[in-house]
C-alpha cells in the first residue's frame, strides 16, 4: 500500500512538472535563488504532493503572489543544543520557523549528561511531528572529560542502537580532542563504530595545531566549530575539516572569521548557533540574524544564504533539502529582498507555516514521563559551610574570563583579606567566589576557587546550568548569598537564581534536566531579562551574559582553566591544582606566565 502511495505521488509530480496537470501551489512573481549557479531567477515556483516539482511559469491550484520577494531554501542550523533555548523542542519551534529555520542538527549531549539515554530519547520523542527538521548528533563525550560528575556515562555500547533512527546523522563534537589524539581506546572504538555506520564525526577542539590537528582528522572528526581566528580555521580547512562559523549567545565569532565568508572558502563552511538565549532568538533572530550580520560586516548576500541552507545541507547529507530546484523538497523561505532580508513567509513541505514573524502552526508540547529527565536533582540541602575555604596559602590560582569567548586564562592572585567578605573575595578588583556542587548522585563532592572579570559587586548568581555535566554552579562575593541562590535552585529541581543580603530576588524554575521549562519562549525571556536586570544591578556588565557565560566556567575541555566538583582544572594536562599555594610557589609561577 505504501508504495503504491509512493508511486502515485511520484506520477503526480512529473505530471505536474510537465505541465500536463496543475502543480497544487505555485509561488509567483518573485526570483529564485538558485544556488548551484548563485543566480537570481525570475520565476515560479511549483509545488505538488511537498516537493519543488518546477521551476519556470506553472499554474497551480493555488496561487500566492510574492512580487518583488525572493525565494531561498530554508535555512540550516549545523549545530546547536536545542537545551539552551531554555524551552521545549516545541516551543524552540514556535520560535525559529518565523526565522527560516526548517531544519537544525542538534546535540543533546546537555540533557544526556543529566538523564543518559532517557536524555537522548526525550529529544527524540518531544521533536517527534513537528514541522521543524530535528535531527541529532549522538553524544560522543558523556562526561566531556575524566574530570567531571556527570549523571551518566555513556559509552559505544549506548549509542549503537540509536544509528538505525533514521533522524540520527552521527556522532556530534569529539570534545575529548586530548583524549582523541591519544588514541584512547573507549574514544577510539565510539568513532570507529560511527565510522563503520558511515555516519558523521563533528568536532569540538579549539587550538588544536600541527601534528596534533593531523591526528584529530584522521581519527575522522570532520569538522569544528571551535575558531575564533581566521588562521585557525584556514589550518583546519587545509586539514580537509568543514568550518561551522558560530554565532550564539556566548560566543560570537563571526567577525573573527568574516575572511571565511568568501571563494575560496565559503563552500566548505556554515552558520550555526551552538548555544542560543530565547531572548537572542526573538530578537536578534537565528540563522537569518547571522546572515544578516555577515551581510552587514561585507559578505556577499548570496554567499552568507548558501553558508545558512546549502552548504550544511551538503556537509550533512540531507538528500532533497538545501536548494529551490525540481526533486528537492519544499523547504522554503520567502525573503523581502536582498539588503534586509526580512523573512515574509517560510514553508515547510509545501505548507505556509510562518508569515511576517508568526509561527501558523503551533504544536503544543508533549513527551512520555522520563523519570531522570524531570526529577534530576539528588543532593542535601545547601549552606553556607558549602562555600567555606580557609585560604592556608598566601596566593591564589583565579580564573580570569575572556571578554566575548568561551575561553578563559589563569592568573595569579594575593589572597585578598577585605573586611565583610569571605578570604579571597575582593569584588573591587574583580574577584568573587566560585563553587561547584555536585547534584545528580548525592556525591557531596564540591569544587570552590575564584572568578575574576565576571563584574558581580555584591549577592550572587547560581544557575544548574553548567556545560557540560550540569552541576550546580554559583558564584558570589558572600558564602550567605551564595547558598540561598543555590538552595532556591535545589528546591526548583533545577533553574536559575538571584541572591542578595540573604535573600532570593528572583527565580526561573527549569525543571526539565534542571536546563529547560514547559513554559512560553516569552515567558522565559521576560523572567530571563528580569534575572538579568538584577544581575546588572549586583555589578555585572552589560558585555557580559550573566548566565550563559556563568555555565561555560566549569567546562573542563576549552582552555585554559576551570572549575567543577573535582576542584580547579588545567585543561592542557587534565590535572587538578590547588587554588591556594604559598608566596614562593606564586613567584615561580608568576615567572612562567610572563
Amino acid at each position: 500500500m505504501e508504495e503504491r502511495k509512493q508511486e502515485d505521488s511520484l506520477r503526480n509530480r512529473i505530471l505536474a512538472a510537465s505541465g500536463a496537470k496543475k502543480a497544487h501551489l505555485v509561488l509567483k512573481g518573485g526570483q529564485v535563488l538558485n544556488v548551484f549557479t548563485r543566480e537570481l531567477e525570475m520565476a515560479d515556483v511549483a509545488i505538488t504532493d511537498g516537493c519543488i516539482i518546477g521551476i519556470g511559469s506553472y499554474e497551480g491550484e493555488e496561487e500566492r503572489d510574492i512580487s518583488g520577494m525572493i525565494v531561498c531554501p530554508g535555512f540550516i542550523d549545523g549545530h546547536i543544543h536545542l537545551e539552551s533555548s531554555m524551552v521545549s523542542p516545541a516551543e524552540f519551534e514556535r520560535a525559529v520557523l518565523p526565522h527560516g529555520t526548517t531544519a537544525v542538527i542538534t546535540d543533546p549531549h546537555e540533557i544526556a549528561n543529566v538523564a543518559g539515554t532517557e536524555g537522548i530519547d526525550y529529544i527524540l520523542d518531544a521533536a517527534e511531528g513537528l514541522d521543524l527538521d530535528v535531527y541529532v548528533m549522538l553524544p560522543s563525550c558523556v562526561p566531556a572529560a575524566d574530570l567531571e560528575e556527570s549523571g551518566a556515562v555513556l559509552e559505544a555500547e549506548a549509542l549503537r542502537p540509536y544509528y538505525s533512527n533514521k533522524r540520527v546523522l552521527g556522532l556530534a563534537e569529539m570534545m575529548n580532542s586530548f583524549g582523541t589524539v591519544r588514541a584512547d581506546e573507549k574514544i577510539a572504538r565510539k568513532l570507529s563504530e560511527a565510522m563503520t555506520e558511515r555516519k558523521i564525526i563533528d568536532g569540538h577542539a579549539p587550538g588544536i595545531t600541527e601534528k596534533e590537528l593531523n591526528a584529530y582528522v584522521t581519527a575522522g572528526v570532520a569538522s569544528d566549530h571551535e575558531c575564533s581566528a581566521f588562521e585557525e580555521g584556514l589550518e583546519k580547512l587545509r586539514r580537509g575539516q568543514w568550518i561551522m562559523i558560530r554565532e550564539g549567545t556566548a560566543a560570537r565569532n563571526l567577525e573573527a572569521l568574516m575572511p571565511l565568508c568568501k571563494d575560496p572558502y565559503a563552500s566548505r563552511c556554515m552558520f550555526v548557533t551552538d548555544d542560543k538565549h530565547p531572548g537572542d532568538l526573538k530578537r536578534v533572530g537565528h540563522i537569518d540574524g547571522i546572515i544578516r550580520k555577515a551581510v552587514r560586516l561585507g559578505a556577499d548576500p548570496v554567499t552568507a544564504l548558501l553558508m545558512g541552507s546549502y552548504y550544511p545541507a551538503q556537509y550533512f547529507g540531507l538528500k532533497g533539502k538545501g536548494a529551490v530546484a525540481p526533486g528537492y523538497k519544499a523547504d522554503l523561505v520567502v525573503l523581502s529582498d536582498l539588503n534586509s532580508l526580512e523573512v515574509k513567509q517560510v514553508y515547510k513541505g509545501g505548507k505556509l507555516v510562518a508569515e511576517d514573524g508568526k509561527a501558523l502552526r503551533p504544536h503544543e508540547s508533549r513527551t512520555k514521563a522520563y523519570d531522570r529527565v524531570f526529577h534530576s536533582f539528588h543532593m542535601d540541602a545547601v549552606t553556607e559551610e558549602d562555600f567555606r575555604l580557609e585560604c592556608p596559602g598566601s596566593h591564589l590560582r583565579v580564573i580570569c574570563l575572556t571578554p566575548g569567548e568561551l575561553l578563559t586564562r589563569l592568573e595569579v592572585q594575593p589572597c585578598s583579606r577585605q573586611k565583610g567578605y569571605p578570604p579571597g573575595v575582593n569584588p573591587e578588583a574583580g574577584l568573587v567566589k566560585l563553587a561547584v556542587l555536585e547534584r545528580h548522585k548525592h556525591t557531596g563532592h564540591k569544587g570552590v576557587g575564584f572568578l575574576k572579570g565576571y563584574g558581580l559587586k555584591q549577592g550572587a548568581v547560581a544557575t544548574s546550568v553548567a556545560h557540560d555535566s550540569h552541576n550546580l554552579i554559583v558564584a558570589g562575593t558572600s558564602d550567605r548569598d551564595m547558598a540561598v541562590a543555590a538552595e532556591a535552585v535545589r528546591q526548583a529541581g533545577g533553574g536559575i537564581a538571584v541572591a542578595e543580603e540573604g535573600r532570593l530576588l528572583g527565580l526561573l524554575p527549569l525543571p526539565i534536566g534542571g536546563l529547560m521549562t514547559g513554559e512560553t519562549v516569552e515567558t522565559v525571556d521576560e523572567k530571563l531579562e528580569e534575572l538579568k536586570a538584577l544581575a546588572r544591578k549586583l555589578g555585572v556588565g552589560e558585555d557580559i551574559d550573566p548566565f550563559m557565560t556563568l555555565s561555560f566556567v566549569s567546562l573542563p575541555v576549552i582552555p585554559a582553566v576551570r572549575l567543577n566538583t573535582c576542584g580547579l582544572v588545567d585543561t592542557a594536562s587534565q590535572k587538578i591544582m590547588n587554588v591556594s599555594f604559598d608566596a614562593e610557589q606564586a613567584e615561580s609561577e608568576s615567572k612562567v606566565q610572563k
